[in-house]
């Protein structure tokens, strides 16, 4: 007779099935201060004790039913701890005399083959693996579980929360603590394509407004070249309305305009001249370095 798994054995390998089904559906730890989460788990429990009391009722019955041979044999084993039985059931090598029972009548060359059972441990993953395979196949065609779409909506929607909390605690750039930084030039570059280019066309070669890829300027507020264009960007053009406040208007912020103000340097000061570029206009600007 088989002997039965301890109790707490049960409860435990309960815990962790309820543990991780409620994860694979749910996709984060919030159930677990879910009252329907603890109500499971406590049924879970009165249903596994009240398993155990039964198979504790089914092996009394069957212990009166054996012989006293069996019976010492049983009350021996039963004295054997459980995680030693587990163990020698699922990595002990048969007895000598038991290969003898296992021995297939057939062999060649004087080599003879048992009849063995797969090892229990391996028994044990592949059963585990195909009822994993079920409950992943339920939660995938029922629930979000292991969409790359769904989860990469929900992990971008979840940046751009970051990136928003971050936003509003850190100071902005201004005038007097933007500092060129050639890493904002590719983000610089796409507000500028934003916001931009429609009146200085693609690269800055300009066409409604000024080219500004050369070194001639209408307005020069500005001893240097990057805190020129943090001017214009921030407080819009005294002699064209077309170039509007950005900054001032809340288009673009602080940190915006500085890096927009980076790719416009970058354009001006370390790429040629575009190629086709508008005719200058204003006078040649002398900037500071």
């Amino acid at each position: 007779m088989k002997h039965r798994t301890p109790v707490l054995v049960n409860i435990v390998a309960i815990l962790f099935i309820l543990v991780f089904l409620f994860y694979m559906f749910i996709q984060n730890t919030s159930f677990l201060s879910s009252p329907y989460f603890w109500g499971t788990i406590v049924i879970g429990i009165v249903l596994a004790y009240i398993f155990n009391a039964i198979g504790a009722l089914a092996e009394n019955e069957r212990f009166k039913q054996m012989t006293d041979e069996e019976k010492a044999t049983f009350l021996k084993e039963k004295e054997i701890p459980f995680f030693k039985r587990l163990y020698d059931s699922a990595f002990k090598k048969q007895s000598d005399v038991e290969e003898k029972d296992i021995l297939i009548d057939h062999g060649f060359d004087g080599i003879k083959e048992l009849d063995n059972q797969l090892p229990k441990w391996w028994l044990g993953l592949f059963y585990f693996g195909v009822i994993y395979a079920v409950v992943y196949l339920i939660a995938y065609s029922v629930s979000d579980f292991a969409h790359p779409d769904k989860e990469y909506e929900a992990e971008h929607k979840q940046q751009l929360a970051d990136i928003a909390a971050y936003d509003a605690v850190t100071p902005k750039a201004t005038i007097e603590t933007a500092k060129y930084n050639a890493d904002n030039i590719a983000e610089g570059e796409q507000i500028f394509k934003t916001n931009c280019v429609s009146c200085h066309s693609e690269g800055g070669k300009g066409g409604i407004g000024p080219n500004l890829t050369d070194d001639f300027w209408i307005n020069q507020p500005e001893k240097s070249l990057f805190k020129n264009v943090f001017n214009m960007v921030e407080n819009g053009s005294p002699n064209n309305p077309t170039m509007q406040a950005f900054g001032k208007n809340g288009v673009l912020n602080g940190n915006d305009i500085e890096k927009v103000a980076a790719y416009i340097y970058h354009i001006n000061q370390e790429m040629p001249d575009a190629a086709g570029g508008a005719a200058p206009q204003g006078t040649k600007a002398n900037w500071e370095k």
